[in-house]
This record gives structure tokens, C-alpha cells and sequence, in this order.
């Protein structure tokens, strides 16, 4: 699915709101996980996944069409985990609910 596609998802769901509602809230949303990833941070949508950085430190590499050694920078890379509702749900197992507190 696109951004667009979503928007597009959400405004027929919830024809209540304005496309552009929809829009400024999307890209709210996508602009604070990338900014909270760009600040070294993770950004974590419970029943979704969490998103964070794995460090890949310099390293030697070939090129493969002439076979010449490469120096590869460090980098960060993002990477997305699933959380365990989203791999139940993939997977088709019954969601399992959170317990309630008791009294």
C-alpha cells in the first residue's frame, strides 16, 4: 500500500473528514517517525512494529564487474521489526488479547 493509497483508504472509511485532513495527518505522522529516526531514535506503533537504526560499520568491498577493492562507509540503515499482533495476523493465528487488570 502507497501513501496514497491510505489516504485514499482513509477517506473512504471516514468520509466525515477532508481529504486534506487526512493528507496533513499522514504526512504528520510519516514526517515524526522519520525525524525521530534521523534524531538517532525509534519510533513504535504498539500492535504494528517498531522502526530503528542497525549501524553497519566501514568495511572492504569489491567491485564486481572489475574486481578492484572498494572501501564501503559506515552507515545506518533502517529497519523495521513487526510487532506480535501484525505477525499473528500475517500468519493467521488467532489474535491473542490483552488480559484485563484485575481488581
Amino acid at each position: 500500500m502507497t501513501r496514497a493509497e491510505l489516504i485514499e483508504q482513509l477517506a473512504f472509511t471516514h468520509p466525515e473528514l477532508t481529504l486534506k485532513d487526512i493528507e496533513l495527518t499522514v504526512r504528520t505522522i510519516l514526517d515524526k517517525m522519520s525525524l525521530s529516526l534521523v534524531e538517532g531514535g525509534r519510533a513504535e506503533i504498539r500492535g504494528f512494529g517498531s522502526f530503528n537504526l542497525n549501524h553497519h560499520p566501514l568495511r572492504k568491498g569489491r567491485n564486481p564487474k572489475t574486481g578492484t577493492s572498494v572501501i564501503i562507509p559506515a552507515k545506518y540503515v533502517p529497519h523495521f521489526r513487526p510487532g506480535k499482533e501484525l505477525r499473528e495476523r500475517v500468519n493467521g493465528e488467532p489474535i491473542s488479547m490483552p488480559k484485563a487488570a484485575t481488581s
